[in-house]
Parts: structure tokens; sequence; C-alpha cells
């Protein structure tokens, strides 16, 4: 092997960056699907209780 291949780096970002985007993508998909759950807990409970399930008549 020469001077000028031994010298020759590999471009773009290193092995820790690749890690770094995906980690943020499923903490979001994460979140967004707690978001989501819970929004619809509460929107259940709303329209149960609005439907007088709650009353205990």
């Amino acid at each position: 092997m020469s001077q000028d291949q031994q010298r020759v780096r590999p471009t773009g970002p290193g092995p820790g960056a690749a890690r770094r985007g995906p980690t943020w993508v499923i903490l979001a998909v994460v979140a967004t699907a707690l978001l989501v759950c819970c929004c619809s807990a509460v929107t259940g409970l709303v329209v149960s209780w609005s439907a007088g399930l709650f009353d205990g008549r």
C-alpha cells in the first residue's frame, strides 16, 4: 500500500453521529405515541362523562 492510500480517510460523519439521528427519531415516535394515547384516553373519559356513564344511577 502506498503512502497516498494510507493518508486517505473516509469522509462523512463518524460512527457516533450515525446513531444520533435514529435515536431522536425513535424518541420522537415514542413521545408522539404517548401523546396520542393520553389524548385518546382523555377524550374517551370526556365522552363517557358527557353521556352520563359516571352518574351511578
